[in-house]
């Protein structure tokens, strides 16, 4: 018999406002002033507005700090470094903030003419905070048959919504998929496949190809 859960799976979605906080950097101590005190959804928006703006992308360009110290201060090697954090391995933004602070600190420590680079005038950093709107969408699912069902047809934000989102905004953890499967279906093991998912490395669409995979394999085992 199909397990059934008390409490169906929601599906919701996501429109995201992009709003300017009015704060610049020309240069990397200004730019860890801003970073310390910008609100989370600042960090957010920079770390991943391209992945919300180009969700087909495989794999996923360099977060916007890593881009403009590359291209504005001409720093590859500081580049590199905020390029290479491993943004799926935080849990929350708060620890993805204090990783993005240390890299630059370290940074100005073994380099200290780093601080002589600066940005020209129409090259500053603007610091832009993400506004998101969530609202329900059509969509429920009761058992792990109908939720494969209607991962086939939610949005790419809805779905985005649901792996992102959640999971670094809410400070969730994991994914809200892994999350109700275990909790409202006791599926522990697919729970697990599920939040192993890495997001940032397929393109949307391979993602919700997996998750289906996953859910339906479980769902006829």
């Amino acid at each position: 018999m199909t397990q059934q859960a008390k409490e169906p799976f929601r599906f919701f979605s996501r429109l995201s406002l992009s709003e300017l906080t009015g704060l610049k950097a020309w240069n990397l101590e200004q730019l860890l002033t801003h970073l310390k005190e910008v609100p989370g959804s600042c960090i957010f928006h920079h770390t991943h507005r391209i992945l919300q703006q180009h969700l087909y992308l495989s794999p996923e360009p360099p977060n916007d700090f890593a881009y403009w110290v590359s291209n504005s201060l001409g720093d590859d090697s500081l580049a590199e470094a905020l390029a290479s954090i491993d943004i799926v391995r935080f849990s929350s933004l708060r620890a993805l903030r204090e990783t993005l602070i240390e890299t630059i600190e370290k940074h100005l420590v073994t380099n200290p003419q780093a601080r002589q680079r600066f940005a020209t005038e129409n090259e500053a950093f603007h610091f832009i905070k993400s506004i998101s709107f969530v609202f329900p969408t059509s969509h429920t699912a009761s058992n792990l048959a109908e939720l494969a069902d209607a991962l086939k047809k939610t949005t790419i934000a809805s779905i985005y919504f649901h792996m992102f989102e959640s999971r670094l905004r809410l400070e969730r953890g994991g994914n809200d998929f892994s999350c109700w499967v275990e909790d409202a279906l006791g599926e522990k093991t697919l729970a697990g496949k599920l939040n192993r998912l890495d997001p940032y490395t397929c393109t949307s669409e391979a993602l919700r190809a997996n998750l289906v995979k996953l859910i339906e394999k479980s769902a006829a085992a």
